[in-house]
């Protein structure tokens, strides 16, 4: 006895027609004979899902079903099995004489294609009747995120593909925001012998808290205190390769500039490793005393200073 369509498909009977395609699409692809050869329960079921879309893949016929006229079959039931309806099963069946799969095969057109064949050209890329040869399989796209320092010093991840196949990704020391990394031969099966698809990885690297990068370069704003811009001292600062220790000059403005060369990012393209940009910020304590309030005010040094004079428009 023939199930209900709609449970066949595994999908509601409220789904609309673009779903109703998407699932068939996708137990076709999994269950289609030329993919599994003599594999009996496949063809089954593939035979079930072409019979369930041959039903609810119709509006037509989608509707009758709805409305009682018609069984699960296509045969008319009730008071509609006069003459003229459909005898012997759903129309053209899932398994059609001529050799051909899917429903209405070699029937024309279908409701929702221009024509069966075009479902077959979706699921196997190009086509994929009996008499055709070997033929690549679809390629797979797939978005993950790496944290920052993964991404510039490089780190394999393992990842699981939507269709379940778990994947190492080896992400290159200095991989950018948006690129996208090519596995080949790791994506759906070929038919009928060809070659695997493959899998197309677009990356996201999430942003740092400190770093930010401007080409080859990375760059970080480093705080220091009053006494250590105006003495000088030996500071640690973060890179993405590991702590460093680097030397404040004496009487260090805010905003001056140290570059740490070679810790920046790699070039995939050059071979080059650009620096690493420290961009000194003078702090002051958060809060201050009288005898530094009151150093401040008899200091002389910088009565006769104006940093904005240059800044006149």
């Amino acid at each position: 006895m023939a199930r209900d369509p709609y449970s066949v498909l595994g999908v509601s009977k409220s789904a609309d027609e673009k779903t109703i395609r998407d699932a068939y699409r996708q137990l076709a692809k999994k269950y289609h004979p030329d993919r599994n050869p003599d594999n009996k329960q496949a063809e089954d079921k593939f035979k079930a899902a072409s019979a369930a879309f041959d039903i609810v893949g119709d509006k037509e016929k989608r509707a009758k079903y709805d409305r009682g006229e018609i069984g699960p079959d296509g045969n008319p039931r009730g008071p509609f099995a006069g003459g003229g309806g459909w005898q012997g099963g759903a129309r053209g069946g899932p398994h059609q004489a001529n050799g051909g799969y899917g429903p209405g095969a070699g029937q024309g057109r279908h409701q929702g294609y221009d024509d069966i064949g075009d479902i077959f050209s979706d699921i196997f890329g190009g086509g994929a009747g009996r008499g055709q040869g070997p033929m690549q399989g679809r390629d797979v796209r797939y978005r993950m995120d790496v944290e920052f320092a993964e991404a510039a010093t490089g780190v394999t991840k393992r990842v699981t593909m939507p269709d379940g196949k778990t994947l190492n990704v080896t992400i290159p020391e200095g991989l950018r925001d948006g690129q996208t990394l090519r596995l080949r031969g790791q994506g759906e099966p070929g038919f009928k012998g060809g070659p695997a698809g493959d899998v197309y990885v677009e990356v996201t690297v999430r942003p740092h808290r400190f770093f930010e990068v401007e080409g080859d370069n990375v760059m970080l704003e480093v705080p220091v205190t009053l006494s250590e811009a105006v003495l000088g001292a030996k500071i640690v600062v973060p890179t993405v390769h590991g702590d460093v220790s680097v030397g404040v000059p004496r009487g260090t403005s805010s905003g001056a500039s140290l570059r740490l060369k070679g810790k920046g990012l790699k070039n995939a393209k050059t071979g080059n490793t650009g620096d690493q940009i420290v961009r000194l910020k003078i702090v002051l304590p958060e809060t201050t005393d009288e005898e530094f309030e009151q150093f401040i005010a008899s200091w002389q040094g910088d009565k006769d200073q104006n940093p904005r004079a240059r800044m006149k428009a």
